[in-house]
């Protein structure tokens, strides 16, 4: 039976790691959180992981964990996980891969090559993950909310 974070007391450590208390005074250092659904639900389905990579507790909405606690996971988070979102595809070098693609996201301006149109999925109707050369993946989330120049750019590769 997993527990719920109920069972736990989670603080950060003086070596600025996250600790996990359990009920039993169990004391756990380095654990990490893993979104169970980082995009299609991640505000939903979370676990806390130890550093040797087993579940220790279970976080079914972030959001109704307290406001200090939920601040931590999500510190943790955004160490932990980097998927800039396109808003706005500004130049591609060619049309044919390998190419460089200069972007618009919501954490500046950034530069990917995409080394084949097999590195674009469709996640759903209307979202896709594009992964560059170096193993970061971008997302867009909204088809269409890129402005048109973007969107024309995006239809060359799918």
């Amino acid at each position: 039976m997993k527990q719920t974070f109920e069972d736990f007391k989670l603080i950060r450590n003086p070596a600025g790691q996250l600790q996990l208390t359990t009920r039993n005074n169990e004391v756990h250092n380095g654990v990490y959180p893993v979104r169970a659904f980082p995009i299609s639900a991640a505000d939903e389905g979370l676990s806390l992981m130890s550093r040797e990579g087993h579940e220790l507790a279970w976080i079914n909405k972030l959001s109704e964990l307290p406001e200090d606690i939920r601040m931590l996971i999500a510190e943790e988070l955004t160490q932990r996980e980097f998927m800039p979102e396109i808003h706005r595809i500004i130049h591609v070098s060619s049309f044919a891969t390998p190419s460089t693609w200069q972007l618009m996201t919501n954490r500046g301006e950034a530069t990917l090559t995409l080394k084949s149109e097999d590195h674009i999925r469709r996640l759903t109707h209307t979202s896709l993950l594009i992964s560059d050369s170096h193993g970061i993946d971008f997302l867009i989330k909204e088809i269409d909310q890129l402005d048109k120049p973007s969107r024309k750019l995006l239809d060359r590769f799918l």
